[in-house]
């Protein structure tokens, strides 16, 4: 397929009401948040996780979109498939790739052919069985809340045991981290330049657009309660270096609390508006959600 040819920056708004959208392992797994201003993070790294679930989910019997990234998956055993479609042999000694730069070259293309979360986001794949590193043509940034979370420690009650040692217990204690609500924004980028090397497609960008808009509806846990796409805002550019820096695009987007409200429990608390007057030229708004 034919890589795109436009570059696009993107602004997504999703919420979670009574959930923990990304937990810390480092703080006792609770919402992660900006110690300072205490807005809620979510990484990049969980929403690529939603992504490649969803393509995984969907795409699973068409060709080229196997996910490299997979749950227990063994890295190296996907790499052998690239030495062994093209008769290599890798080098596990040096952990190198080939001298010969066209088989370098090729190893690295099969990857990006084979795996849509290669060619989507890069990997590195400079392990023993080594067939390169890419840099992938979408790239996300965090996500931060609108407003500051209020992170709440909930306790729960099991009424089974693990041991038999601890029958005569009439229960066991546990704990939750959610918080009530919080709307989240986060920014991505997409390069025409790097689609190129990558061989990111058009069909790719649907499929990742969808991926965005649909990927909390299958990732359902009374652990993140209900989270939401809301809006996905997207500024394509005509051109494939683009024509307005991302910065200013991204501030077309306003995401105001509504007068009057003083806690924020709803989508509807807000006012989300996208400034279409002026847009630089050569730059298309496109609203989906």
């Amino acid at each position: 397929m034919t890589a795109i040819t436009n570059r696009y920056d993107f602004v997504l708004l999703f919420d979670v009401t009574n959930g923990n959208p990304n937990g810390d392992p480092d703080a006792g797994n609770m919402a992660r948040l900006d110690p300072e201003t205490n807005q809620g993070l979510v990484t990049d790294v969980c929403i690529k996780r939603k992504v490649r679930n969803f393509v995984e989910l969907t795409q699973d019997d068409q060709q080229g979109y196997a996910i490299y990234m997979q749950e227990k998956a063994v890295l190296n055993n996907f790499n052998k498939k690239a030495y062994e479609a093209l008769g290599l042999e890798p080098d596990t000694k040096t952990k190198k790739l080939p001298k010969d730069a066209d088989k370098a070259k090729a190893l690295t293309k099969f990857m990006c052919d084979h795996f849509f979360d290669v060619r989507t986001f890069g990997a590195v794949m400079t392990t023993e069985v080594n067939t390169g590193q890419v840099r992938g043509a979408v790239q996300l940034a965090f996500a931060r809340s609108i407003d500051p979370i209020v992170p709440l420690e909930i306790s729960i009650t099991r009424m089974a045991v693990t041991n038999e040692k601890d029958a005569d217990k009439e229960r066991t204690m546990g704990r939750k981290h959610i918080i009530p609500y919080g709307l989240y924004e986060m920014h991505g980028f997409i390069s025409a330049p790097l689609a190129e090397r990558t061989g990111f497609s058009e069909n790719d960008l649907e499929i990742f657009w969808q991926a965005l808009e649909q990927m909390f509806e299958h990732d359902r846990s009374a652990a993140r309660g209900e989270m939401t796409t809301r809006k996905l805002v997207i500024f394509k550019h005509e051109s494939k270096l683009g024509n307005a820096p991302a910065h200013q695009l991204f501030e077309r987007v306003k995401v105001e609390r509504k007068e009057g409200v003083e806690s924020t429990r709803a989508y509807t608390d807000y006012n989300i508006t996208v400034d279409h007057a002026g847009k630089p030229e050569g730059v298309e708004i496109i609203e989906r959600l």
